[in-house]
């Protein structure tokens, strides 16, 4: 949390948005090692306050799993997360609401006039291309702590590490239906950002994990011969081009840096298909033990078994 100074502030902006609705809601603080009096502060609104809860890690375990435990806490139909520092606006719950009552699952915020500086924009707008394209889905802003989502479809969200940044793409990829609302930023005034341009490398990285756990989970290896097979090929090419050269008498080919490399690719694709292989055992070993699909509804049964999802999974 770390934002002592913005705590009480949110409450009340909180509060005062959704004062004209005439459902109970609460708000769930999750306090993730806060070095600050935030803590504190957290526990004593927890305690005057009849709508907050709190939530205290042992330590820092990250932004990933301050949101699994809110969602795991949540009992709302509808869960809204946001960061503590007031520069998402607690103002644009009831838009969200909105946009997610035309039928959509999740509605992402878009902080289309984001006041943070250009350090900090402009690799997030490098981390929101290629995640965009990587996924056909055309958001501007992957990232944005604002969001809403309904309870039904964060029940399928399984993040750990950084892949917070992920979870539009992770839903759209289950078939659940992605939004996106322009929503008022305001500037840092509490704390400090723990985000720049030495997280693009690591927001990279988590993309392969994300495709390999939405796309390619079913069929690893369809990804890692995607790889293999073309350097496996490209390095039989090279062999078969010097063992003709070998038999015309156009040797040595011994001492040829082309021979070491076309084996270096031979090895390098024989290799990952040797993964993708292990991969595809693994996946069919497990197939008894976890369902492939999600159910978007269920008619005519009279008695509906516990043990098959009923989730709703609306297309895309």
């Amino acid at each position: 949390m770390d934002e002592e100074g913005s705590l009480e502030a949110l409450i009340v902006a909180i509060k005062a948005a959704l004062l004209d609705y005439n459902f109970n809601y609460e708000i769930l603080l999750v306090d993730d090692g806060s070095r600050d009096r935030g803590p504190e502060i957290a526990k004593r609104l927890a305690v005057e306050e009849a709508q907050v809860r709190l939530i205290r890690f042992t330590r820092n375990f990250g932004k990933a799993a301050a949101l699994m435990a809110g969602f795991k806490e949540a009992s709302g139909e509808y869960i809204v997360t946001m960061d503590a520092d007031l520069q998402d606006d607690p103002k644009e719950i009831p838009r969200l609401l909105d946009k997610l009552d035309e039928g959509y699952d999740i509605v992402s915020g878009w902080k289309k006039d984001r006041q943070d500086p250009i350090g900090k924009r402009l690799p997030s707008k490098v981390f929101n291309f290629v995640v965009a394209r990587a996924f056909g889905l055309e958001l501007h802003d992957m990232n944005c702590g604002l969001k809403i989502y309904r309870r039904d479809a964060a029940a399928h969200l399984r993040i750990y590490g950084e892949l917070h940044r992920f979870t539009p793409a992770m839903l759209y990829a289950l078939g659940f239906r992605v939004a996106e609302l322009p929503v008022t930023h305001h500037p840092r005034l509490q704390g400090k950002s723990k985000y720049g341009t030495a997280r693009l490398a690591k927001g990279l990285l988590d993309l392969v994990t994300v495709i390999l756990l939405t796309r390619y989970r079913a069929r690893p290896l369809h990804l890692f011969g995607l790889i293999g097979l073309p350097l496996g090929f490209v390095g039989f090419l090279i062999l078969f081009y010097l063992t003709v050269l070998w038999f015309a008498g156009l040797g040595p080919i011994g001492d040829r840096p082309l021979l070491f490399f076309g084996i270096l690719l031979i090895l390098t694709g024989t290799q990952l298909l040797g993964t993708g292989l292990i991969a595809e055992l693994v996946l069919a070993s497990e197939n008894n033990a976890s369902e492939r699909y999600l159910v978007a509804d269920r008619v005519g049964f009279s008695s509906p078994d516990s043990s098959t999802p009923t989730k709703k999974a609306k297309g895309k």
